[in-house]
């Protein structure tokens, strides 16, 4: 049985095993960190290990920044880490901004390194395309279109492509809109600077003036980029709208006219056959009256109103007047 006195030696040992072991781990890092002027205690060594933090990856963007003239407490690294920042771009970013003589500090850096995350994009192209502008294609040939079309005054349709310039402006980078924006902004000032000019030669004879316009209009208001130039690359004569446009109105009033006439003669051809109608009930009438003469006169002989010699006189007028008629017809 061991004593009291050899317990508590052993359990002595064995902590100091583990703090050995634990010193051993981190000294290799507190030891780098040390000699490059960047100090940090074994505390917070064993603290960024407790909370699953890389802790070498840390330490070596804490040198870095150090080395570069740029110091940054580990806590506030640590800090960036754990809310998904990237260690490494956004001290890197700090590093180039500072070279390029560009006012950037560490927790505007973090806000756009946290805001490029999952975009594609990066703190590090953010500060690189604010010392190197960057072209952008308008429109985006992504989008399918390889022009930007727009339509005279005179009907002629215009053709354009152009190339923006732009360099990034960090003050307005975090919640300001992206490329997307200045494509759209851009595409939207060409067009109506194309519907504004009295015929297409003016737009040929003067791309310049296009690109004027436009940077007139302060297209780089809210958003991420200060637009430095707008170049026209391209400008062809499309179609001619204005006559395709006057040719379908032709056609569609063609077209009323065709059925307005065709109503008035449906409407014709009705009242026709209503006149038709009419007549055949006319004579229907007339033969009914004329059913009703000899039952006049009948009724006439019956009542001794009429005599026979007044009937053949009746008859021979009939008869002469029969005659004359068709004389008549003969002569004509």
């Amino acid at each position: 049985m061991l004593s009291f006195p050899q317990i508590l030696l052993i359990i002595i040992a064995v902590i100091g095993l583990i703090f050995v072991f634990l010193v051993l781990s981190f000294f290799s890092v507190w030891l780098r960190a040390w000699l490059a002027g960047a100090y940090v205690g074994f505390t917070e060594l064993i603290a960024m290990r407790l909370r699953q933090v890389p802790y070498g990856a840390v330490v070596d963007g804490r040198i870095t920044a150090k080395k570069a003239g740029i110091d940054i407490a580990i806590d506030d690294i640590e800090a960036h880490f754990l809310a998904g920042g990237n260690v490494l771009q956004t001290i890197q970013a700090l590093i180039a901004a500072q070279k390029a003589g560009i006012t950037l500090d560490w927790n505007r850096a973090c806000a756009i390194d946290l805001a490029t995350k999952g975009s594609g994009k990066s703190v590090v192209e953010a500060v690189r395309t604010s010392v190197d502008p960057k072209v952008i294609d308008c429109p985006n040939a992504q989008t399918g279109r390889s022009t930007i079309d727009g339509v005279a005054k005179d009907g002629i349709q215009v053709k354009v492509r152009a190339r923006v310039t732009v360099r990034t402006n960090l003050d307005r980078f975090v919640g300001g809109a992206k490329e997307e924006t200045i494509i759209a902004r851009v595409g939207e000032g060409i067009v109506t600077t194309i519907g504004s000019a009295e015929n297409y030669k003016v737009v040929l004879e003067s791309p310049d003036a296009i690109s004027k316009r436009v940077l007139e209009r302060g297209l780089d208001v809210g958003t991420a980029f200060e637009i430095l130039s707008i170049d026209i690359a391209d400008v062809d004569v499309g179609e001619n709208v204005g006559a395709q446009l006057q040719e379908a109105q032709a056609e569609a009033n063609k077209n009323m006219a065709q059925a307005q006439a065709e109503i008035r003669r449906a409407a014709a051809v009705a009242l026709e056959q209503e006149m038709v109608a009419r007549v055949a009930e006319m004579k229907a009438k007339v033969v009914e009256a004329e059913a009703e003469v000899p039952l006049a006169i009948a009724e006439a002989f019956r009542s001794g109103n009429l005599g026979i010699m007044d009937y053949y006189r009746m008859e021979n007028v009939k008869s002469d007047t029969s005659m004359r008629t068709n004389i008549a017809k003969d002569d004509n």
